[in-house]
């Protein structure tokens, strides 16, 4: 098998038309179970993703195989093509309203994730009380959401498909918390401005203001303060700290 990347804690193998990824200890049974889960949930929907093949433990750890999908990220096509960022970005929020079109009602639910996050984050008592009451105040809905949906999670083939991986932070809820989260994303890798177009363009095709997403970003904001990332931190406090968006 071929390695193709190598992270801190996980480790991604291509072998032949498979791709296997590997993690170590710091992940629980429970966590690569509910991955693999995920996977098998979101394609029964008939969105495009690559399918789950096995489960297994190997001498590395615990692994998830998957169809091989060739190609190239939309992250890299678009660093390739900066003319066709537009064209890209309308493609890439099309998908995304696509994902939010279907239901998967045993995936776990968006709120219940957000209110462990919410409770396991470092902030002091009086903020993860609002943030759990802002949180409790939303709007219950039952779509299919990524969870970290960003170019970097979309493989584009030689032939122009178009497949969505990466399936391990899926829930269901609210379509504005996910459109939160890939503008946190893409601020986060200091893409303020591709951050605005996406937002922009997210509610103008989903119909929705953009209130309705703000009001979700000190919440994502709180829970990607649970992964403890020093060079994230100022960014998130002052979304965390800021509840009024008018």
């Amino acid at each position: 098998m071929a390695t193709i990347i190598k992270r801190e804690n996980k480790r991604i193998y291509r072998d032949g038309d498979k791709l296997v990824k590997v993690f170590d200890d710091t992940f629980t049974k429970a966590d690569i179970l509910n991955e693999a889960l995920n996977n098998a949930r979101v394609e029964e929907t008939g969105l495009k993703i690559p399918k789950l093949l096995n489960v297994s433990k190997t001498d590395e750890g615990w692994a998830i195989t998957r169809e091989y999908i060739e190609g190239k990220t939309l992250s890299e096509l678009m660093a390739e093509h900066p003319d066709k960022e537009d064209e890209y970005l309308e493609k890439f929020v099309d998908l995304q309203l696509e994902i939010h079109s279907k239901r998967a009602p045993h995936l776990n639910k968006i709120k219940d994730k957000m209110h462990a996050k919410i409770s396991a984050s470092s902030y002091e008592a009086t903020v993860r009380f609002d943030l759990h009451n802002r949180l409790e105040g939303m709007k219950t809905h039952k779509k299919v959401l990524h969870g970290d949906y960003c170019p970097s999670n979309i493989i584009v083939t030689p032939d122009g498909e178009y497949y969505i991986i990466d399936w391990a932070h899926a829930t269901q809820g609210n379509a504005s918390a996910d459109a939160a989260r890939t503008y946190l994303v893409f601020c986060l890798e200091d893409k303020k401005e591709l951050a605005e177009k996406y937002l922009n363009l997210f509610c103008k095709k989903a119909d929705i203001p953009k209130q309705l997403v703000q009001q979700w970003m000190p919440i994502v904001a709180c829970s990607q303060s649970v992964k403890n990332k020093p060079e994230e931190k100022e960014l998130l406090d002052s979304w965390v700290n800021v509840f009024d968006f008018q």
